[in-house]
């Protein structure tokens, strides 16, 4: 089978903020249709390494690509081709679903008619008509989490990343947004994807355990468990924590 190409490719990328280094010096590459996990507590440099391949943050050191376009020159570009659901969403309580959607719409420069399109699209297969009319406000977390999503992937973006999209929301809800990634990717949208969850760390193609801003192991969750002779990625984490692996 061919391999696919490389949608996000990362080299020696630093950030520091005055003494302290967030992210200290990582390498990986996403392939196209690939679904990468980072792994980490609190702290880790997680977010921060989402927030310089979005260009919300410039590194301090080392490169990355997006899609081919350079990280530190091509921010405008890369920002046409992904999609970006951070911790706390962007959401405006006082409008509706479908208002927010059409707010988002509009900022991505999408006209009228492609927008109506996608957003009757997205809440079919969101399982969100309950919901299209009722006020972010009065929605669950669940449902917020939902529309943040459905923010990020309503211009059809290439790449998407998702900072911890199902910190606190319960089990059943996270499956359910596990499967909207899923469906995502299988339309060769790569999906990079942070969380502390121990036990979604096996939903993704390849991870990355970091630490300390740096990375620890990264690979296929099964092949690592292989191994390290372990059973879960929760026995894997409390292995590199502890500098065992």
């Amino acid at each position: 089978m061919e391999e696919k190409e490389s949608s996000i490719v990362v080299e020696s990328l630093c950030r520091r903020f005055k003494r302290f280094t967030a992210v200290d010096n990582i390498s990986f590459d996403v392939k196209k249709g690939e679904i990468f996990g980072f792994l980490g507590a609190n702290g880790a440099g997680k977010t921060t390494t989402i927030r310089m391949l979005c260009g919300l943050l410039k590194p301090t050191s080392g490169n990355a690509r997006i899609m081919g376009y350079d990280v530190l020159t091509q921010g405008k570009e890369i920002r046409k081709h992904i999609g970006y659901m951070s911790q706390k969403f962007s959401l405006y309580e006082d409008l509706t679903v479908i208002e927010n959607m059409e707010l988002f719409g509009t900022i991505y420069g999408m006209d009228s008619k492609t927008i109506r399109r996608r957003i009757l699209n997205i809440i079919s297969r969101l399982r969100m008509r309950d919901f299209a009319g009722k006020k972010v406000v009065s929605l669950p977390l669940g449902q917020r989490q939902k529309l943040a999503f459905s923010t990020a992937i309503l211009h059809a973006p290439k790449i998407v990343f998702l900072d911890e999209p199902t910190s606190g929301v319960d089990p059943l809800v996270r499956r359910e947004f596990w499967n909207m990634i899923y469906e995502e990717a299988l339309n060769d949208v790569t999906i990079l994807v942070t969380t502390h969850y121990m036990d979604e760390a096996e939903y993704c193609n390849r991870l990355c355990i970091m630490s300390n801003g740096t990375i620890k192991v990264i690979g296929n969750p099964a092949q690592l468990k292989k191994d390290a002779r372990l059973d879960s990625m929760d026995m894997i984490f409390q292995q590199v924590i502890n500098n065992k692996i």
